[in-house]
Order: C-alpha cells, then structure tokens, then sequence
C-alpha cells in the first residue's frame, strides 16, 4: 500500500522575507500584502503578526493601525512557486522518486519503498521538518494512506509531524473539517449553509443529492480521501534530468520480463550519460501501471558510475517490491543525481598492485537501508566532538587524531565533580575524591605525572594546562580537568571534574 507524505509550509512568503533581509528582528511582525486594483489585502502573516491580530484578507491600512513597526512587503506569487519547486527538487534527490507540488504552498511524496533509507517513517519524518526549520521554513508534515488524507491531516492539526497507521486513515479524517477537501470556497461555504462541518458528516450523506446540487467534484474528492479512488502523483521533472522511458502495448507483470526491460532502460540511461561526460550517483526507477497507480523503486551508488551490469544488478535486486496489479503499460528509468564522470586507465597488474574497489559491496549494502559511514578526527577541545562522518569513499583529509597523549577509553557522559588537594591553585591535584573514594595521584619523575591534553596535536597549544591525565596508587588513570570559572566559595579552591577513564 502507498504511503504518501504532505509537507505543508504555512509562512511559506514570510519566511522567504526574513531569509531574504536577515536584519528583520525575531520579534517583528511580518505581513504579505497582495494588490487587488486600489485594494490592498493581508495575503499571509507571520506567528508574531498572527498573536497581535492580524488575520488574511484583513485591509492592510487597518493590519498597520492595529501594529506599530509592522513590516510590510508586497506579495511575489511567482517567487512563491519557485521557491516550492526549489524544494520539490531538493527532496526528490533526498527522499524519494515521486514528489510534486501541492499548490499553494506543499509538497506531496510517495514513500512507498525509500523509507527505510531514512531509518523509517519517524525519522524520516522528522528529519525533513528539521532540515526545513533549519532553512528557516516553518513546515508541518503528515504520512497517510492517501494524497488526499494526508493533505487535509497537515493543515488540521497544529503538530509539525503526524503519522497515520496503515490502514487507519477513515478514523483519522472524519473530524476533519471539509475545508480540508481541497474544494473549491463557493462549494464549501454552500456545504456549510446546508450544515456540513466535518468529513465524516459528508461522507454519511447520500451521494445523488450532494451531485446533483454540486457536481461530481465532492464525491471525487471523498473517494480520494479514503482511498476508494486513486490519485496518482505525477513526478516532477526539470529540463537537465537525464531520463529515459519505455510504454508497453500490452501490459507485463512477470518478474523476468521486468528485469528484462530494466537492462534495456539502464543501457540506454548509460548512453545518455556517457553523450553528457556524466556518472549516475542516483537512479529511480518510476513504474507505472494499468490502474493509474505509481511505484518507484531507487539505487544509488556511492560514487559516479556508468557501469551497466552494476546498475542492472542494484535496480533488479528489489523487484521482488514490485507489485504489478493489473499489469504495468510503462517504465521510466532517471537519473536523478549525476556528476562528472573521469575515465581513467586501469592498472595493469604486471607493473602496479591492484587496488580492490569495494564500492560495489557500499552499493549493495547501502541500497539495503544500511547507513554506511567511515570516522574522521574533527579538531575540537571537547572530546566528544572530535569525530565526524564522512563518505566511506571520501578523500582522506591528511588529518590524524594526535598520539602524543593517549586518548581516554571512555568518556562520561556527565562530568563529575570531584573534590582535590593540590599543592597550588596552577598545579594537578594531588589526591582526588571521586565517587567517595580518596585516591592518592602518584609521581613520576617530575612534581606530577602530568600528560596534558591528549587532543593537542603539536605545540600550538602549550600554556593551555586545564586537562591532565592523572594515575593514582592503583593503576587507575583518569582524565580530570579544572572548570575555568573561578573557585568554590565553600572551600577557597579550584573547582575540578572528572571527564573521562582511561582503560
């Protein structure tokens, strides 16, 4: 069963003005303002805009009458669309094969089968709000049976993620309102003359007299919202994606048939890149059958390839999550992330060693929903910070983690306070209570055994001596530092923690 994702931007045009003049203020009321003739109507409003009043439609001679330092700009529908589609494209290289534009201001996706890439649907779910809110959009999504379940799901509730159970999508519409129908206003406000407030009203009511007095276009609808009729989304495209297609004059259903026909799509996709100078890094495969439903299926590859059988096997691996239904009349074959594509000549083993390239095995395993990775050193005073992700194929960075100090084992999460006795405020302790235990710091050939701070790579770093790796009467070896703010008042001295336990 289809899952489909509706990402609903409420202050789509008030954010792209606090992106585009970042010197408006956190607190200052933002208002869209569109013209009509001599008329000059609220067209959208911000929260702080929204709390003081200000509401869509409203004049906006009276907007400004109710708040002082309102900041007005004039509406760019055309600048609106953009930016959705800048975003429809964003997330179909990201998320899925399938996104499309929700006029006015959403994107719908079918995330049937790319989920898992994303850690299922929570994380997925939310990693996107996330990642809108850190572009500074204000989203809210929602993950139902139906394009049109979740449309209305989005825009109904106030959480920014709502996930509906497969197979639940009736409970969770019917109190919906039937604005949420995506109908046009003469008809809602007509519904509403005649007492119609929520979806389950509507949809409890014979279908002749609603058609008869306003068309066929409310029971569409209806069938969309639960499912009884399909509504496909139609991908959408750009002008540069490289793609490829074949329709079928009878419709196919058989696996082998199937991978037959994904060999021929991939041969003819490589064609077309090589014309280019380009390499696949993702391909979705978009199958479209006789019912007027999609599917899609996506591989990806860890760097630029345009190598056949390698493609073939990774788009053929999954066809056992093809469900054909009546049959399939056509497949689409894109490639929908590319970059440039440099031949190189192979090493002849007879004068260099082999390299092995394990990309292909990253390919399997990372089209599987495995998220691959390889550990880089970050430079950072917190030791907690000093490993990042990077591609498994990444160039190596010339970086190192230093092994002048040894690195602690494990870090605490917290760290403890500890109690000391040191010979001045500037020097080590020398003996320490942790955990209510007095250990005593042992010497070594100078006053302490003192180590330093073990991520310092050379002598940039020499003056700076607030974290020690200390060993005391057992063995035992700790990583401990003094909290630069000032002293404990209770007992005139330095105040020190406990970080880390080298092992």
């Amino acid at each position: 069963m289809p899952r489909v994702v509706s990402v609903y931007l409420p202050t789509l045009a008030t954010d792209r003005t606090r992106r585009a003049d970042p010197g408006i203020l956190v607190d200052t009321p933002v208002v869209v303002v569109s013209r009509r003739g001599s008329k000059r109507t609220v067209a959208a409003v911000d929260a702080a805009a929204f709390k003081a009043g200000v509401r869509i439609g409203m004049p906006a001679a009276k907007a400004q009458a109710m708040i002082s330092g309102l900041h007005l700009v004039d509406a760019d529908p055309d600048g609106d669309v953009l930016a959705i589609e800048r975003l429809a494209l964003w997330m179909l290289r990201q998320y899925t094969p399938v996104v499309a534009m929700d006029s006015p201001n959403g994107i719908v996706m079918d995330t049937e089968g790319a989920d898992h890439l994303r850690g299922g649907e929570l994380a997925m779910l939310t990693g996107l709000v996330n990642a809108l809110r850190g572009r500074g959009l204000q989203a809210c999504g929602a993950i139902a049976d139906t394009w049109g379940s979740a449309h209305a799901i989005a825009r109904a509730t106030q959480r920014e993620v709502i996930i509906v159970p497969v197979g639940e999508t009736s409970k969770a519409v019917v109190n919906l309102p039937i604005s949420c129908l995506r109908l046009p206003p003469d008809i809602v406000s007509g519904l509403t003359v005649l007492g119609f407030h929520t979806v389950g009203e509507l949809s409890a009511t014979p279908r002749a007299p609603l058609a008869l007095r306003f068309g066929p276009q409310v029971g569409r609808r209806l069938d969309q919202m639960f499912g009884r009729l399909p509504e496909p989304i139609d991908p959408i495209r750009t002008a540069d994606l490289i793609e490829v297609a074949r329709s079928f004059s009878e419709p196919i259903g058989a696996s082998e048939t199937i991978a037959k026909y994904i060999g021929k799509l991939v041969v003819e996709l490589c064609a077309a890149l090589e014309t280019r100078g380009q390499g696949v890094r993702r391909a979705d495969l978009i199958i479209y059958r006789v019912d007027n439903t999609l599917q899609s299926l996506r591989a990806g590859t860890a760097k630029p390839v345009r190598d056949i059988p390698r493609l073939t096997k990774l788009l053929c691996s999954s066809i056992e999550k093809i469900d054909p239904g009546f049959g399939i009349e056509k497949l689409s074959l894109a490639a929908t992330m590319f970059e440039p594509f440099d031949d190189k000549q192979s090493i002849s083993s007879l004068v260099e060693a082999n390299v092995i390239d394990v990309t292909s095995l990253l390919d399997s395993l990372g089209n599987r929903g495995q998220r691959l990775y390889r550990l880089a050193p970050v430079e950072s005073d917190v030791p907690e910070r000093n490993v990042g992700r990077v591609s498994p194929v990444s160039e190596r960075l010339g970086q190192a983690w230093p092994t002048r100090w040894p690195r602690p084992s494990r870090i605490l999460k917290h760290p403890e306070r500890i109690e000391v006795i040191a010979l001045t405020p500037d020097h080590p302790p020398a003996s320490m209570t942790w955990r209510g235990k007095r250990r005593r710091i042992m010497c070594g050939d100078g006053p302490e055994r003192v180590f330093g701070e073990w991520w310092v790579r050379s002598s940039e770093m020499e003056a700076v001596r607030d974290y020690y790796s200390v060993e005391d009467e057992d063995g035992n070896r700790f990583w401990v530092y003094r909290s630069g703010d000032g002293v404990d008042l209770a007992t005139g001295t330095a105040k020190w923690f406990l970080h880390g336990i080298y092992g």
